[in-house]
């Protein structure tokens, strides 16, 4: 499925200032049994703030002894976080971490100068289908931190602040928003907030941060006039503070940070601001350089473009 061409809403065309940007339709991707939708990098736009890469993974449903199975794979340049709906993923890791992720709680991984990880579904335990729901997102780590040691964090759905207001409830699972503070430690200014909005309720969105988007996961949300449903991401422009309204009710994640130091190359699951950082990565993959999961003898192997 291609991009979809021309999807800004008439009602932003007729507008000369409006507070969003751009909007952006993902492209669908099927991965064997299962399916993302990608959101960034995007023709309309390839970043907000840090966040370099997005996908909508599902909503699928496994049959019974079926699962997600992403074998043992490399990253450098990146911080990836692992946000779930419905469904559990087992991570593994070189770091010899092993982690169940559930719904509302958060695997934050940082690649630095390079790691190996896999993404499966846990064991079956039953006859019945497994649904499978979920944002993954990459952060571009600064210069300066790129070659930093790998990491990996988890956090459970208690150890996240959330917020309540009348009609609408926000989950802070990283940076500083909403009034809020997240346990999650980053290594660039930026954000990222579950926000969920009853049937006839809203939401102030501050301009915080320089760059912001929100993605809509389920129903639909309002915008100065203009509606956006699931599967779209409304980046705002700078310095528009607005209020999000949900005639029925949504859940969406709202993204940002400031301004990467400098354009990011991405090549398969490597980010960097040097070109030559990857062509690195591709030959210690291909040698065997950086390192095993144990108990995951499996591999993803180099593409060959």
């Amino acid at each position: 499925m291609s991009w979809l061409p021309d999807m800004e809403p008439d009602c932003l065309k007729q507008q000369e200032q409006v507070p969003v940007e751009t909007v952006i339709v993902p492209n669908l991707r099927d991965i064997g049994d299962f399916s993302v939708r990608r959101v960034l990098p995007a023709p309309e736009r390839r970043s907000v703030g840090p966040f370099v890469f997005f996908d909508h993974m599902g909503p699928t449903e496994f049959k019974p002894g079926q699962g997600l199975e992403v074998r043992p794979h490399p990253h450098i340049g990146l911080s990836t976080l692992t946000y779930l709906y419905e469904g559990s993923i087992v991570h593994r890791d070189s770091l010899g971490f092993k982690q169940v992720i559930h719904p509302g709680a958060v695997n934050w991984m940082t690649a630095g100068r390079g790691i190996v990880h896999s993404e499966r579904s846990p064991e079956a335990t039953g006859s019945a289908p497994r649904r499978l729901m979920g944002l993954q997102v990459w952060v571009a780590l600064p210069k300066e931190h790129e070659q930093r040691a790998p990491s990996f964090v988890h956090y459970s759905v208690s150890s996240l602040p959330e917020v309540e207001e009348a009609g609408a409830s926000v989950r802070i699972i990283a940076g500083d928003c909403f009034g809020a503070h997240s346990r999650l430690e980053t290594l660039s200014p930026l954000f990222y907030a579950d926000v969920r909005l009853q049937p006839s309720s809203r939401i102030k969105i501050d301009a915080e941060y320089t760059e912001r988007a929100l993605y809509v996961v389920t129903g639909s949300i309002e915008v100065d006039g203009c509606v956006f449903s699931d599967g779209q991401m409304a980046v705002l422009r700078p310095g528009a503070e607005i209020v999000v309204y949900s005639e029925r009710g949504a859940a969406f994640a709202a993204v940002g940070g400031e301004p990467m130091d400098g354009p990011r190359h991405l090549w398969w699951n490597f980010v960097a601001s040097d070109k030559a950082l990857i062509e690195k990565a591709k030959l210690d993959w291909k040698q065997g350089k950086f390192g095993h999961v144990p108990g995951d003898s499996e591999f993803i192997p180099l593409p060959d473009h």
